[in-house]
């Protein structure tokens, strides 16, 4: 006879990582303030994070990868802004 064992959502999340979220092309598109033609070319250049393929024609990115893409832009621009200073 087989044992059911119950898992809470807290007990996976205790010992589990932290799940990144993934976000679908027009929550990109919002994040970034790009448009879906200026993103894959982006990506095409690779200058911006790879879609991860969901299946289908279905693709989505990582909100980790996409947030560091926004810092480092921001970081880019604060390190002009010192060099304008200087």
């Amino acid at each position: 006879m087989k044992a059911l064992v119950q898992v809470s959502a807290s007990s996976i999340a205790a010992v589990a990582p932290a799940v990144d979220h993934l976000l679908r092309l027009q929550a990109v598109c919002r994040q970034v303030a790009l448009s879906r033609s200026s993103i894959y070319a982006a990506i095409a250049a690779g200058t911006f994070p790879k879609p991860i393929r969901l299946g289908g024609n279905s693709v989505a990115w990582l909100q980790s990868e996409v947030s560091a893409w926004v810092a480092e832009r921001i970081a880019e621009r604060d390190q002009e802004v010192a060099r304008e200073r200087a």
